[in-house]
C-alpha cells in the first residue's frame, strides 16, 4: 500500500535511538524526509547518514528539549530548511524513575520537562505549518499511564498528560483538518530496555518472565512494528482517524496476561 509519504516532511524527537529510530527508518523507507531532533549531533548524523547511503532523506537537528527554548528553535530551523511542516512525532523521553516515597518537587518537575512539556511546545510551535499542510500528530505514549509500574511517578504523569493531550488536541484542531493520535508501547525491546534488564539480579530469567507475560506469541513488540503504525497514522490512508489511542503491544495492556501461559 501506498501511504503516500513521499517527500512530506515529518519531524521525530527523540529519533536517533530505539523506538525514534524505528519511526525514522520506516517514514524514510516510504518516501517521507524525517528529521531527527534529539541532543546527540553525531547518534543524530549516523542515522541520517545510514538512510541517505541506503538512497533515503533525512536530516537532523540538534536540541535539548528538557529546555523549552530549544523546542522553538528546532522547529524554526526545519521550516528554514524545508518551508513545510507535514507531521510531528512525539516520541524522546525516559522513564528516569521518580517515584513518590524517594522523589521531590525538583526531580519530578524535570521529569516533566523531559517527558511531557516538550510534546505541548513542539505541537505549539509546529502547528502554524501543520495546519497550511493539514498534517497530523503523533504521540508516542507508555502503559505506565495506565497499568502503573511503581516508583515512576512522574513518568507515569508524564504519559497520562500524553493521553490526555492526544484527545484534547484531537478536539481543538478538528477545524483546520489536523489529525492527532497516540500509539501506547508497552514492551518493546530497545538499546535502553537492555541496559537496563543488565541492571537486574538474573536479566535473562527476568526477560523470560517479562516475554511469558505478553499475550500474542509471548514477545516483545519491534520498534518496527510500532513505527509501521506510525506511518499508517500519519498518512492520508488513515484520513478518518483523530483522537485515537492505539496500543501496540500484543495484548499486553488489555488481554488476559493468564493467557499468555494457557
Amino acid at each position: 500500500m501506498d501511504l503516500h509519504l513521499s517527500n512530506k516532511v515529518i519531524i521525530v524527537t527523540g529519533g536517533a535511538k530505539g523506538i525514534g529510530e524505528g519511526i525514522v527508518r520506516v517514514l524514510a523507507g516510504e518516501g517521507a524526509i524525517p528529521v531527527i531532533v534529539g541532543r546527540n549531533a553525531v547518534d543524530n548524523q549516523q542515522l541520517v547518514n545510514d538512510i541517505e547511503s541506503a538512497g533515503g532523506k533525512a536530516w537532523q537537528v540538534v536540541a535539548e528539549l528538557s529546555d523549552p527554548a530549544s523546542s522553538e528553535l528546532a522547529v524554526k530551523a526545519v521550516f528554514e530548511k524545508f518551508g513545510r511542516i507535514d507531521g510531528l512525532v512525539n516520541n524522546a523521553g525516559v522513564n528516569d524513575g521518580v517515584g513518590l516515597e524517594k522523589g521531590n518537587y525538583e526531580k519530578f518537575m524535570g521529569s516533566l520537562h523531559k517527558n511531557l512539556v516538550h510534546y505541548y511546545l513542539m505541537a505549539h510551535f509546529a502547528l502554524p505549518e501543520l495546519i497550511k499542510s493539514k498534517g497530523a500528530i503523533l504521540n508516542i505514549t507508555s502503559k505506565t499511564a495506565e497499568t502503573g509500574q511503581g516508583n515512576t511517578s512522574a513518568y507515569a504523569a508524564a504519559n497520562g498528560g500524553r493521553n490526555a493531550l492526544t484527545r484534547e488536541w484531537a478536539v481543538e484542531l478538528l477545524k483546520y483538518g489536523v489529525r492527532v493520535n497516540a500509539i501506547v508501547v508497552a514492551e518493546c525491546f530497545t538499546p535502553a530496555y537492555a541496559t537496563w534488564i543488565q541492571t537486574l539480579a538474573e536479566p535473562e530469567r527476568k526477560l523470560q518472565e517479562i516475554n511469558s507475560k505478553i499475550p500474542f506469541e509471548n514477545r516483545m513488540t519491534t520498534s518496527e512494528e510500532i513505527a509501521n503504525a506510525v506511518a499508517f497514522l500519519l498518512s492520508d490512508r488513515s484520513s478518518h482517524t483523530t483522537g485515537q489511542i492505539l496500543h501496540v503491544d500484543g495484548g499486553y495492556v488489555h488481554l488476559d496476561r493468564a493467557l499468555a501461559n494457557a
